[in-house]
């Protein structure tokens, strides 16, 4: 019990609630921070190849199929050319698609560029990872979300993140099984009445620590 207290204790922190003094670390440089429309452009496309993951279901260049591991193949995927082969294979060909974000050298390198806790970089990334050095806190009122934005649950051993869809919540449960390949989708009603609380993202709930996004998005 004591170290799920410290635990959550020490994101809230991170998150901005000023418990250590600790500050979220940015991950990404200003020169590849994605512009105004260009993050509207990312949201877009994101949250699209999140939505054809439930559609259609994993990828098959999508490894290490857990919560994270959604979030950081959908950035990859967002942030890469989407030329007729690649919207040949993901079935995207007949379909209107969002504008192409037109990127700089810095903000492409951007893709599997993730910030380690303790310095360095590296493609893989864990839940905790994301939000404390890859994002920044917006708010633990869920009404402050925009879509593509992160939920962050800490369960003291375990984290879990969530991806707010504007309209839905997604996620994957990071299990695979003959039949269910782990991706979920949920209303936000539903998840606020989920019969476990402690997945309820409501600001009484210690276990929901806030709404999260990614650092190189402007506001």
């Amino acid at each position: 019990m004591a170290r799920l207290v410290q635990h959550t204790l020490t994101t809230l922190a991170l998150a901005g609630a000023l418990l250590t003094g600790v500050t979220p670390a940015i991950a990404a440089p200003s020169a590849a921070a994605l512009s105004p429309q260009q993050s509207r452009e990312f949201r877009a496309w994101f949250t699209l190849i999140v939505a054809e993951q439930l559609r259609h279901g994993p990828n098959p260049r999508w490894n290490h199929r857990d919560c994270a591991g959604l979030v950081r193949f959908a950035v990859a995927e967002s942030l890469r050319r989407h030329d007729a082969t690649w919207r040949r294979d993901n079935a995207l060909s007949r379909q209107p698609l969002p504008p192409e974000l037109d990127l700089t050298r810095a903000q492409d390198a951007l893709r599997g560029h993730w910030r380690h806790i303790g310095g360095g970089f590296g493609a893989f990334a864990s839940a905790y990872a994301l939000v404390q050095e890859n994002s920044r806190y917006i708010s633990r009122d869920v009404n402050q979300a925009r879509p593509g934005d992160l939920l962050f649950f800490d369960q003291g051993q375990d984290q879990h993140l969530m991806i707010w869809m504007g309209n839905y919540i997604a996620y994957h449960d990071g299990s695979a099984r003959r039949g269910d390949n782990g991706m979920r989708a949920i209303s936000a009603q539903q998840l606020f009445t989920w019969r476990d609380v402690r997945w309820q993202p409501r600001i009484d709930n210690p276990n929901f620590i806030g709404v999260f996004r990614l650092s190189f998005l402007s506001r």
